[in-house]
């Protein structure tokens, strides 16, 4: 049968008119859809589980045994946050943003037999294969987002998941068309008020059949998702229609308009900003104008059909959105640190216990201690790279040796100076370490203490050379 073409300009009015008009402003948790059940292989991190290890041969993490290689980085001090999932403790402000995304979802979408629409699965396992985490999402294997210096890895073939879209492949597979996907996630980073090496992501999927998407378009059953020949551009992948393509973007920024919304209050402006992911196209990034700045909250786009067809959905088109939960609790309850988020002092926790998930909630800041400046100046070892391309030195391996060492009595740390010396070409950076205690003022002498073993602790493990 040919397929008769509508000019898309007629599609959106149409498709409009069966759901809210957009709004322009400012595996465990639920049933999951049409019962099915998630394969075995999404581990839980519910229930007990032992402290995690590190050994001579072995890493042993959430009750697994994974063998150590020379691609092992993972350390003591970001092992010890595995498990404790935030997003799941109960009024944590982590908590509270979940469950009010959830909450959201549910009321507004509901399935065909009365049921929420979209599934929730906030307890997978964050130890994921590379696989999982990169070539399932059709990142290339020299992609820089791989490196060793970015990521965590238990060994050259597991790691900590650097994004929750890691399981989208393997619940795809598994027959879901909606879901959301809530959880902890680990990238070696930079140290500052608004950066930490476990932040948390969730993130939702949507996918259409020919059937669903073009049910409310008149003539819709002479429409197609797919076509032949076609050829990729800005606006729309090879194997796409363009009157697909549309109508599954406009309901991607319809839902999360609606849901940004939903967060903010009616008198939001949006706007979206194209850009680029390699499991995405179009792509998307939504901004959100909050007291007089534009602010980006989240990601999004149309899925790669290849990851759909590799998961066995070929005959569906889709969307997904991702979003970090700490940085709209920041902005929502007006948190000025991300470490507070992993405080146990109850005057931090206890603002959160409210009787409504929707109940406004304006943080009342901590007394704030005076923070302690200390320098650290070193030579670099001689540039080079590793056989597979690896750098011997980076800014990040600096920050988790700092981490490691100084945990959360360290509030930032910045590169002040880097120095190439003109003779020998010998390169010299300087940091800056800003200590500051969350819950109680500090002294210069065991500020020392700390940032004498950072010194020790670099020139051992990272082969730098003091000039203190």
């Amino acid at each position: 049968m040919r397929i008769r073409r509508i000019p898309v300009s007629t599609l959106l009015p149409l498709l409009a008119s069966s759901t809210r008009p957009l709004l322009h402003r400012c595996c465990l948790s639920a049933p999951v859809a049409n019962h099915i059940r998630v394969p075995h292989k999404c581990l839980s991190t519910d229930g007990h589980a032992s402290q995690p290890v590190i050994g001579h041969d072995s890493v042993e993490v959430l009750g697994h045994s994974y063998p150590r290689d020379d691609f092992t980085n993972v350390t003591p001090k970001i092992l010890k946050n595995v498990g404790r999932n935030l997003h799941n403790q109960s009024h944590h402000p982590l908590w509270l943003i979940k469950e009010r995304i959830k909450a959201h979802f549910y009321s507004s979408y509901i399935g065909r037999w009365g049921n929420p629409l979209f599934s929730v699965h906030d307890n997978l396992s964050p130890v994921v294969t590379v696989e999982q985490n990169f070539d399932s999402l059709l990142i290339p294997s020299d992609h820089p987002s791989r490196k060793r210096g970015d990521n965590y890895y238990l060994n050259r073939k597991t790691m900590l998941r650097a994004h929750t879209s890691a399981h989208q492949s393997e619940l795809v597979r598994s027959g879901l068309d909606a879901f959301l996907l809530a959880g902890d996630v680990y990238r070696r980073d930079e140290i500052d008020t608004s950066h930490y090496p476990v932040f948390h992501q969730m993130e939702g999927v949507r996918l259409f059949s020919n059937h669903e998407l073009f049910s409310n378009v008149q003539n819709g059953e002479e429409l197609s998702l797919f076509e032949r020949g076609g050829r990729r551009t800005p606006h729309k992948q090879e194997a796409h229609t363009l009157e697909a393509v549309k109508l599954v973007e406009f309901n991607l920024k319809q839902t999360l308009t609606k849901l940004v919304t939903h967060l903010f209050g009616e008198d939001l402006e949006v706007r979206w900003v194209d850009c680029y992911f390699p499991f995405t196209h179009p792509s998307f990034e939504m901004e959100v104008r909050f007291q007089g700045d534009w602010m980006e909250v989240l990601g999004c786009g149309v899925m790669e059909q290849e990851l759909l067809n590799s998961a066995g959905a070929g005959n569906k088109a889709g969307w997904a959105f991702g979003l970090g939960l700490e940085r709209l609790a920041m902005v929502l309850y007006g948190i000025p640190d991300i470490r507070l988020f992993w405080s146990q002092d109850e005057r931090f926790l206890k603002q959160f216990r409210v009787q409504n998930i929707g109940q406004p909630v304006c943080f009342q800041a901590l007394s704030k201690y005076p923070p302690l400046h200390n320098d650290i100046s070193f030579w670099l070892p001689e540039s080079k790279e590793s056989e597979d391309g690896q750098e011997n030195f980076t800014e990040n391996d600096f920050y988790d040796l700092v981490r490691s060492i100084g945990g959360d009595l360290v509030e930032k740390v910045t590169l002040v100076d880097d120095f190439t010396h003109p003779k020998t070409g010998r390169r010299s950076q300087c940091y800056r370490i800003i200590y500051r205690h969350m819950e109680r003022t500090l002294t210069q002498q065991e500020v020392r203490l700390v940032h004498e073993q950072i010194e020790r602790s670099a020139e051992a493990e990272l082969g730098v050379k003091g000039r203190y």
